[in-house]
């Protein structure tokens, strides 16, 4: 199959088809972190209609999530000044991937705004269910694919409890020690686990 791995600069879920033989592209506004000649550098949307047979995209939750939520108060508008479009620019960027004209799709994010304003997701889908001592709630939206199967169920991993009572997988809040780019990409990086899934279980429609 000719795959396109939207938003992924790890090239985690790339490898996974590739390894399986497919001809799988990332493409990302970032360079890819694996094999160059597997990656598009630039806006996915433009390459859309290039006769994909399968795409899976990963568009940034930043103004999606719930977890972000708070920052929409009213005190914190003279910080956030533009949250609120940002917020309408990422609901028009997902929407645009989960309408593409491609035969199977497949929108990863976290649970968010887009359960409530498009639909709820068609599956919710833990690092855990896939071999990895983590929790991360990854919800699923589905264009002719089937449900991913969990492969190798094993313990949900630590969590930190913070002060305030909030909970949350310790690999997740390690990340906080570094900057935040970094911070970003170790939090949005496909688990292994779920890219073999992904690829093992969808190359056989």
């Amino acid at each position: 199959m000719k795959v396109l791995i939207g938003c992924e600069f790890s090239q985690t879920v790339t490898k996974a088809f590739r390894d399986l033989g497919h001809e799988a592209y990332s493409c990302d506004l970032e360079p890819g972190e694996i094999n160059p000649d597997w990656h598009i550098q630039g806006d996915v949307l433009s390459i859309l209609d290039n006769g994909w047979d399968l795409a899976i995209f990963h568009p940034p939750c930043t103004y999606l999530t719930v977890t972000g939520n708070k920052w929409f108060k009213p005190e914190y508008k003279d910080r956030f000044p533009t949250r609120e479009q940002d917020r309408l620019d990422a609901i028009d960027f997902f929407m645009k991937l989960v309408n593409a004209n491609i035969p199977r799709i497949a929108v990863e994010n976290p649970i968010g705004v887009m359960s409530r304003i498009y639909r709820k997701p068609d599956q919710i889908i833990q690092p855990w269910q896939h071999g990895h001592e983590a929790s991360k709630s990854t919800c699923l939206w589905l264009k002719n694919l089937p449900l991913i199967q969990p492969t190798n169920i094993v313990d949900k991993g630590e969590f930190t409890v913070y002060k305030s009572g909030k909970r949350c997988s310790k690999w997740y809040a390690d990340a906080a020690k570094y900057d935040a780019k970094t911070r970003a990409k170790i939090r949005n990086k496909t688990f292994e686990g779920i890219a073999k899934a992904f690829a093992d279980q969808w190359s056989k429609i």
